[in-house]
């Protein structure tokens, strides 16, 4: 529910419900018959405000006696009903032309909150302040008025009703012999006991529904906090069977490990499904059934490495070692635990275990395949589970030569000479076109690293062809489709039509997954020109982080890590468009807020060279660079950058120079700008032989600077 101010949410709660609010409840005097008279007549005005709103001059003084009497224990005089001028009328609706009949049918969950409040009047002759608030609360969350519903429920003192549940609670279950013992009369009756903790139940609620879930989980822990406490062995059968006890606590039971996974809170979570499943709660089978499934889940998608443990704990001969192993790798390879999952299939397919299981052979090829260092590793684990299938399944065989081809792609980068970097991606793309003819076109991944290999040699027709093929494979499903479509059309300079692809994608992506989205529309603003649009994109990126933050906590560790470097590269981002528009101090504020995240990192150094850069101040600019390059040795940005420093001192042909470039090219032969400087120092030089060089770097530069995309591709 969207509710914008606590004023919005007043307005649409009962106004007798309001009043209700601060005032004390002593116990009164007057019967259940009574009570439940002002509870309808209050229920009349309420439906008679909705009708007919002109008419309220009378209304809040018929409140306000009714209020009167509940508190002073008096009732007024003469008011014995609503007047007959103050009763609802059958008007029609102009909107959809129903009769306000349906005023009638909205009583009829009031109506089961009256015969709750006759039944507790009816066993201690009165309604207390808490048991009216759980009741007014229930009927304010039924009716959709959240925020209304937890200033309700907010009231109950909790911890002062804790202990009176308990020993009415506990006498319930004493045994018969005990309880004819024992002459005290239990604080509560065990459908005041129900409707308190029902309460608590529907407070978990209201502010799981205002994501506050750690919060809600606290709550809702109360239930089986007070009931575990008063029945260490379980509860008894048929506890609560005669009011709505049992089912309360069946609710809380399968809601607490739900609050908090929302809460990534994950440790807390399998501690509640365990005791879910472990304590007698009398839970049915089909609540037992869809906790012990949802627990499962949990196990294998939230929290591999929990899962991990559970395996590791297992008793021998409960699995082979093989099994055992690959089960491990991938719970590990699950929690980001790459190179641990790769040395356990390293075991698996050791010469004295399998040397020849597909499935292990085809894992290992995928984590290989994701690493630079490892890559040459990938594609000999690929060919291995090729050679093991001998055309024995085609899907199998495509896959094995989808990740064959990611790891040749991958391994290329690595490669020296021109000629074996041209073999290997060749090979590449001869595995992804083998891919495609066994899936018969089938497969997305294949098809998105397809589209990708096209993408990264510049064949741009090609690379659309199969993004475009993927994206309805897969229905819109996949966020990384999106960008490289986006990114293929950024490439054609087609940036409308690449933004609309990302509007598109935001408009089918939850909030929490957009930042990815936010920050390539961003890129494309900027590409355009658009600097105000740009920041204003990064700015709303930035408010998503701050409320996932204030919501969730820290939670996935894992997730944590990608949302804090998201975070900071924006800062960057944001950072270079001040430089752009000469604005240093808010430039400077932006990389404060980098460092303030990562005080040591590469981009964030190399963005400060480029802020003095700017200001014509090389040699902090050099200096900072070189920060960077201590950070990062690799860094491209920085290779590039120091090289154009060191020229602007006046060492334009200076063999460092074209050692940075040199390297840059080597990590990365797509930087146009690397290429353009390199074909500045060769035409410093001015010889014969250097101005053909610088010819050919200068063309090699125009060609990848055309067909740039705003972010690379992978």
């Amino acid at each position: 529910m969207k509710s914008s101010t606590k004023s919005s949410n007043k307005k649409n709660s009962s106004p007798w419900v309001l009043l209700f609010l601060d005032f004390p409840f002593p116990r009164s005097p007057f019967t259940f018959g009574e009570i439940k008279d002002f509870w309808v007549q209050a229920n009349n005005m309420k439906s008679d405000v909705k009708i007919r709103r002109g008419r309220s001059a009378g209304r809040g003084g018929n409140i306000r006696k009714i209020m009167k009497c509940l508190c002073s224990g008096e009732k007024a005089a003469g008011d014995d009903g609503i007047p007959a001028s103050e009763s609802p009328l059958p008007v029609e609706n102009s909107a959809s032309g129903r009769s306000s009949r349906t005023s009638e049918i909205n009583k009829k969950p009031e109506i089961g909150n009256i015969e709750e409040a006759e039944s507790s009047l009816r066993e201690s002759g009165s309604l207390n302040y808490e048991e009216a608030r759980a009741l007014l609360g229930r009927y304010e969350y039924q009716k959709g008025n959240i925020e209304a519903a937890l200033h309700v429920f907010e009231g109950i003192d909790i911890a002062a009703i804790t202990s009176k549940i308990m020993i009415s609670i506990g006498r319930r279950g004493d045994c018969p012999r005990r309880r004819s013992q024992s002459f005290t009369t239990p604080p509560m009756s065990m459908h005041t006991v129900s409707l308190l903790l029902e309460g608590i139940f529907f407070k978990a609620k209201s502010l799981q529904a205002l994501g506050k879930f750690g919060e809600a989980a606290r709550t809702c822990k109360v239930i089986l906090d007070i009931l575990e406490s008063s029945f260490p062995e379980g509860l008894p059968e048929n506890f609560g069977a005669d009011c709505k006890l049992q089912e309360t606590v069946t609710k809380a039971a399968e809601l607490l490990p739900e609050l908090w996974k929302l809460a990534d809170a994950s440790q807390e979570a399998i501690l509640s499904y365990r005791r879910a499943l472990l304590h007698l709660w009398n839970l049915d089978a089909g609540t037992t059934a869809r906790i012990q499934k949802e627990f499962a889940i949990f196990l294998l998608y939230r929290d591999t490495r929990a899962l991990a443990g559970q395996i590791e704990e297992l008793p021998p001969g409960i699995l082979q070692r093989q099994e055992r192993y690959h089960a491990l790798a991938l719970c590990y390879y699950g929690a980001g635990e790459d190179l641990a999952a790769l040395n356990l299939l390293r075991k698996v397919l050791s010469s004295h275990e399998d040397p020849k299981s597909l499935p292990p052979l085809l894992m290992a090829s995928k984590i290989c395949g994701e690493n630079c260092e490892l890559a040459e590793d990938g594609t000999s684990f690929a060919y291995r589970a090729l050679q093991s299938l001998d055309h024995g399944c085609d899907q199998l065989e495509g896959v094995a030569n989808c990740l064959l081809g990611i790891s040749l792609s991958v391994y290329s980068k690595s490669a020296v000479a021109d000629s074996e970097k041209s073999s290997r991606q060749c090979e590449a793309m001869e595995a992804f076109e083998a891919a495609r003819k066994k899936t018969r076109m089938t497969d997305p991944n294949v098809l998105y690293h397809s589209s990708l290999q096209y993408a990264d040699e510049r064949n741009l027709d090609s690379a659309l062809h199969y993004a475009r093929k993927c994206l309805k494979l897969e229905g819109g499903s996949n966020i990384k489709t999106w960008l490289l479509l986006a990114r293929i059309l950024s490439a054609q300079q087609r940036y409308t039509d690449s933004e609309s692809i990302i509007n598109a994608a935001l408009d089918q992506t939850g909030k929490w997954d957009q930042g990815e989205l936010l920050r390539t529309k961003a890129k494309l603003l900027i590409a355009q020109d658009e600097f105000k649009g740009a920041i204003e994109t990064y700015s709303r990126l930035l408010a998503i982080f701050q409320i996932r933050s204030k919501n969730f906590g820290s939670g996935d560790k894992k997730l944590q890590s990608s949302t804090r470097r998201l975070k900071m590269e924006v800062w960057h981002d944001l950072a270079l468009v001040y430089i752009r528009l000469l604005q240093w101090h808010d430039a400077e504020a932006c990389l404060s807020k980098s460092k303030a995240i990562c005080s040591h990192s590469a981009s964030r150094c190399h963005i400060t060279g480029m802020l003095y850069e700017a200001k014509g101040l090389y040699k902090e600019a050099l200096k900072a660079f070189m920060a960077a390059l201590d950070i990062d040795p690799i860094h491209v940005p920085s290779l590039v950058s120091s090289a154009v420093a060191i020229r602007h001192l006046g060492h334009r042909s200076h063999p460092v120079v074209r050692s940075f470039l040199m390297d840059a090219l080597r990590l990365d032969q797509t930087n146009h700008g690397a290429w353009y400087n390199l074909g500045l120092f060769y035409k410093s030089e001015g010889t014969k032989s250097s101005l053909v060089e610088a010819v050919e770097c200068f063309e090699a530069a125009a060609f990848l600077e055309e067909s740039a995309p705003v972010e690379p591709f992978r």
